[in-house]
């Protein structure tokens, strides 16, 4: 027979934005009755987050630190025309590990794994199975809202985790390798050395379509792999990805086709960083807003989130206008060259920059000296003639 569970706060959606929320609110609020619920049967699916150090506030690093699971001191890019090393702190979270201590730091009540959701309210959550969660504020965190109503570009990937038979001599992350054969818009590889004989190794596409053709891009981090003289033992874990990357679109309605009025987080509440699709960095910042908000209620939750969430679309103009540039003003065998140039630029705007807080002189650094597409080209592009 249906049941009507009785709680504080309720997460819906156990992804990377709801569990930082949930494990942020158990460290900050332990007496605070919550719920996290989840329709898989574990906490973060099959995902690899990773993050420069300056994409997280040495305040909110607490809310991280105890996820990371690998951390370098430096990372290396690659181009036609162009290598460097920055000595920038990189660090990365594997799914599996944010289980884990999801697991240990919340109370076994808190967890509602397998349990499927119909709907959910500013104070109300319907669950598949016929129960309801009342609780005094909802939070949705399930994943993107209506994509239709965002002008968009992808970044869509394959990684592969190869268990080694001998040791590479990688020290570093490769963070881009854009020396490869440029195929369906921007391509690089991405590449992170976990152990001597462990290579994560992602073929990552800023392309025009989300389409992913998994078998193709397998089989090129295979030949990669070849390429680099790795011999592979086995393969160990693989994910594969589409993010969006934002040119433009109509915030509010995209606010409200995740559910009107309810308080959101995470992809539904649009908020990653418009270049690159990435949620970490404003997952963390959500996370610390909610654990130090005075009222949790649905009402006061929605104003919280909603608020930073518009405030974050409007600032970040500047990126999508760049996205925009990339998309539809250069062409896509030629668009590495603009990640050619930008990896010229000073680490400390480049790590800004990623962080989704580039200064108004960064902004102009970025725009100054001759343009990676002709002038022409980009000027009708920003005013939508391309």
């Amino acid at each position: 027979m249906p049941s009507t569970i009785n709680c504080d706060l309720a997460i819906v959606g156990g992804g990377l934005a709801g569990s930082l929320i949930a494990l942020a609110l158990a460290r900050k609020r332990p007496g605070l009755d919550l719920r996290l619920v989840e329709a898989s049967g574990k906490i973060g699916g099959n995902h690899l987050w990773s993050f420069f150090a300056a994409d997280v506030a040495h305040e909110d690093r607490w809310i991280v630190a105890p996820l990371i699971g690998y951390g370098w001191t430096a990372y290396d890019v690659a181009f036609p025309a162009h290598a460097r090393t920055f000595r920038m702190g990189y660090y990365s979270i594997e799914s599996a590990r944010l289980d884990q201590i999801v697991r240990a730091e919340l109370p076994e009540k808190a967890l509602m794994l397998r349990r499927k959701v119909l709907a959910a309210g500013p104070r109300a959550v319907v669950l598949a199975d016929g129960d309801r969660i009342e609780a005094k504020g909802v939070i949705d965190a399930r994943g993107p809202g209506d994509l239709d109503l965002l002008d968009l570009g992808w970044q869509k990937f394959v990684g592969r985790d190869y268990a080694l038979s001998e040791s590479h001599d990688d020290p570093r992350p490769m963070v881009m390798d854009a020396t490869v054969p440029q195929i369906d818009g921007y391509r690089f590889v991405y590449c992170l050395p976990f152990a001597a004989t462990r290579m994560f190794v992602e073929d990552t596409y800023y392309s025009d379509s989300p389409e992913l053709d998994v078998d193709a891009l397998r089989q090129r981090c295979d030949d990669y792999v070849a390429a680099r003289g790795w011999q592979v033992e086995r393969v160990a874990h693989e994910e594969a990805g589409v993010l969006p990357v934002a040119m433009g679109g109509d915030f509010e309605a995209y606010w409200q086709s995740g559910g009107n009025k309810t308080a959101k987080a995470g992809m539904r509440a649009g908020l990653f960083h418009p270049t690159t699709g990435y949620s970490l960095p404003d997952a963390v910042r959500t996370a610390a807003l909610i654990a130090e908000a005075g009222d949790l209620s649905g009402p006061a939750l929605h104003e919280l989130t909603h608020g930073f969430a518009r405030r974050t679309w409007r600032r970040r103009g500047f990126y999508r206008m760049l996205d925009t540039m990339l998309f539809k003003a250069a062409e896509p065998g030629e668009r590495y060259r603009i990640l050619e140039r930008f990896y010229r630029l000073d680490p400390r705007l480049i790590g800004r920059f990623y962080a989704g807080r580039s200064t108004m002189l960064d902004k102009v650094r970025v725009l100054t000296g001759k343009p990676p597409v002709p002038l022409s080209r980009g000027i009708a592009a920003i005013r939508g003639k391309v």
